[in-house]
């Protein structure tokens, strides 16, 4: 694979918004890594300039070899992403990290001859819903606890239970990122999460006092310096248990229960899978069993249609 005359025109006269004393002494290397990478990968040479010259730059000042090799190391892309990014906002980081990984794989390609790892996965079990009684414990329980702890437990419960967001969809929610409309509905942004996500009538007004009082911060633990770190979602139910009778509360539980409520009321599988960030409703198999039956009268309503 070759470049074209006008993307290799790029790359050579490629010149960042940054200290010339910080951006000379990687230019070249960061150039020669692009030239190399860009071609395997769907991205612009104009995009991978940008962010391979930032962590280049970050590594340099960081004190790490001036090595694309180096640079490109899931662990130098995580720490980058962690304290190289702060100020960048949370779709800008998330994209940050998929451009680098996808330029990672391009270099061992180019340098070693392998072909890039196959993204497998094996589909989790789902975590069985809360029942209706348990969840207007938890959130009565929420509701009473002191001062900040009180906030985040009703917003990780509102985030899941009211959204049915993926845990690792919780920590970049700002209060920024909920719109209210004139007739009260609560939507969250969709260029951050890719897709339309209403929250349920039931957590609308909760979401909608949250982010006013968040305003541009956090919607959950806002005085976190970063916006996503290890076990940030999972630790806080560790320090925060309810009292005895009561379960744990658990962020894919949560949002467990948002599917099977959603299922429950007879919602399309293709409205929930979309809105749930599947790729097709084929995502909502391990659920069904929970969800319960229709009436014989609803099915009778349903199968009947509608009057032309």
């Amino acid at each position: 694979m070759t470049l074209s005359s006008e993307v290799s025109s790029k790359i050579r006269d490629y010149r960042p918004r940054l200290p010339h004393r910080q951006w000379a002494p990687v230019a070249e290397l960061v150039r020669a890594t692009v030239a190399a990478t860009a071609p395997a990968t769907c991205y612009a040479a104009e995009h991978l300039l940008h962010v391979i010259g930032r962590i280049a730059v970050w590594a340099d000042r960081s004190g790490l070899p001036r090595d694309p090799g180096t640079w490109l190391r899931t662990e130098t892309i995580d720490a980058f992403i962690l304290s190289g990014c702060v100020a960048a906002k949370d779709s800008t980081v998330l994209t940050y990290r998929t451009w680098l990984r996808r330029a990672r794989e391009a270099l061992v390609w180019v340098q070693r001859g392998e072909a890039p790892p196959a993204r497998l996965s094996s589909p989790r079990t789902p975590q069985p819903p809360y029942a209706a009684g348990e969840l207007a414990r938890l959130r009565d329980w929420a509701n009473h606890l002191p001062d900040q702890a009180r906030l985040d437990g009703l917003a990780l419960m509102t985030l899941g239970a009211g959204c049915g967001l993926m845990p690792g969809e919780v920590p970049p929610m700002r209060g920024s990122h909920v719109r209210v409309t004139s007739g009260g509905v609560a939507v969250l942004e969709e260029e951050l999460l890719g897709r339309l996500v209403a929250c349920h009538s039931d957590w609308e007004g909760t979401l909608a006092e949250l982010a006013e009082a968040s305003g541009p911060g956090f919607l959950f633990r806002p005085g976190r310096k970063v916006a996503a770190a290890k076990n940030l979602v999972s630790s806080w139910p560790a320090r925060h248990r309810p009292h005895a009778g009561l379960p744990t509360l658990s962020a894919r539980r949560l949002r467990s229960t948002w599917i099977v409520g959603r299922l429950s009321e007879g919602i399309s599988p293709e409205a929930v899978a979309s809105a749930a960030g599947m790729a097709s409703p084929a995502g909502l198999a391990g659920y069904h069993h929970w969800v319960p039956p229709l009436p014989r009268a609803e099915v009778i309503r349903l199968l009947r249609g509608r009057r032309s």
